[in-house]
């Protein structure tokens, strides 16, 4: 299960990161503020939201609701120390599926997020995204172009995913090595880099390995 965590508490999303991981078996991306909550969700597929209430730069009731304006359709969890009834209302109200009064329990957290991925949810379909005709099957993690398809690995595929939810702008090495691999991943640049070159190789089987451009000093980024 993939979960976004929103919390600007540095103790608390420390805990429950390490925790979602040790005890749920979970990928978890970790923000502490709202403006970068709203643009991870936008850009990658997350089985679960937990967003904070109160953050910097846009609270958890502005990001779900800007998220939810947006076509947003997946599950999100609210977290707050706001426990009087109209405060429930309100972040239900702003699209939050669910609602998880602090302090709590992990196991509490864990069989909430279970009970999300439960809930009004239909079987899992094809999802495809498409750059210049190559299709990127994102529940298979393999990409496809007329008849051929090609099995990416899983770090492969994130990055060119990444890039493809993002044609057009330059992504750093720095923005990808946070969202790819974590910010306290124990790797450097030059692991994207090799990644970028192996997933080239493989592109280049569809005559494509220039869809993934390179821009000196800064990252890489792909074109329509």
């Amino acid at each position: 299960m993939n979960i976004l965590l929103a919390e600007d508490d540095l103790q608390l999303g420390e805990l429950v990161r390490f925790m979602l991981k040790k005890k749920g078996g979970y990928n978890v991306d970790w923000v502490t503020e709202g403006e970068d909550a709203y643009d991870y969700a936008s850009a990658s597929h997350y089985d679960v939201l937990v967003l904070d209430w109160m953050m910097p730069n846009g609270d958890g009731i502005d990001v779900c609701r800007d998220l939810r304006r947006d076509g947003y359709s997946g599950a999100i969890l609210m977290l707050t120390a706001k426990d009087a009834v109209e405060d429930r209302v309100a972040g239900l109200d702003s699209g939050a599926d669910d609602y998880l009064v602090k302090p709590f329990e992990i196991d509490e957290l864990l069989a909430r997020l279970r009970a999300l991925t439960r809930r009004n949810y239909a079987p899992i379909v094809e999802e495809t995204v498409s750059i210049q005709g190559i299709d990127l099957n994102r529940n298979s993690q393999t990409i496809h172009l007329g008849g051929e398809s090609l099995q990416l690995s899983p770090r492969e595929f994130q990055l060119l995913d990444l890039l493809v939810q993002n044609k057009g702008q330059v992504l750093t090495r720095d923005l990808i090595l946070d969202r790819i691999w974590g910010y306290d991943a124990d790797v450097t640049t030059k692991t994207i880099d090799a990644t970028v070159k192996l997933l080239r190789k493989k592109l280049d089987v569809f005559g494509r390995q220039d869809i993934i451009q390179s821009i000196r000093g800064v990252g890489y980024k792909v074109e329509e």
